[in-house]
């Protein structure tokens, strides 16, 4: 089925935490438990001007974004309309609007996690052996180091720019993401264009 991105607006609180993929994949399994097995969803980061101490300032552009196969829409859209706690954050999300993958040569993830490959050397192997198996071959820069809590483990991964993406090549990536952990808001790519690092 084909992938979408339902792209809801927020409202609610000024600041939420810049690691706060684990608070909001288990506020949205609050309100919707079906998701709470299904590896197949992927949870945008939500991205806002850096306050450099740990939080985001929510700003008007500010989105709620779920990548799913449109088969997932009915169950994604009763989120409309609920409060989402953030560790104590709480957000309003909005009526989604629906986008489809477009292809672009660049693409770029926050944050990708790669079980077992935490030193930037061994992780530049272990996602070219993952490109490789998706028949991806574009170049890729690993950046920042950065780390993702869940329950009480901290999990390292990096940020990553691919580059020299045919079509196809950038909406395969698009729809099944690098590495791990993509309802925590790893591993999903989108177009440079779409938000700041």
């Amino acid at each position: 089925m084909p992938i979408i991105d339902l792209a809801h607006s927020i409202q609610g609180t000024d600041t939420i935490p810049v690691d706060h993929g684990y608070y909001l994949f288990s506020s949205i399994v609050h309100h919707i438990p079906e998701l709470h097995g299904n590896k197949k969803v992927g949870i945008h980061p939500i991205y806002g001007s850096s306050m450099g101490n740990g939080n985001l300032i929510i700003t008007s552009k500010s989105k709620l974004s779920i990548r799913s196969d449109t088969y997932c829409i009915p169950v994604l859209l009763p989120l409309a309309g609920k409060t989402l706690d953030l560790n104590g954050k709480k957000l309003i999300v909005g009526v989604p609007r629906l986008f489809r993958l477009s292809p672009s040569p660049t693409l770029h993830a926050r944050i990708v996690t790669i079980k077992g490959f935490m030193d930037r050397d061994v992780f530049g192997e272990a996602l070219q052996r993952q490109l490789n198996e998706m028949n991806v071959s574009a170049q890729f820069e690993i950046g920042k180091c950065r780390t993702v809590k869940i329950q009480d483990k901290k999990v390292v991964g990096y940020y990553v720019r691919l580059m020299g993406l045919s079509p196809e090549e950038s909406i395969r990536v698009q729809e099944q993401g690098l590495g791990g952990r993509r309802r925590f808001g790893c591993g999903v790519f989108v177009r440079m264009r779409e938000e700041k690092s």
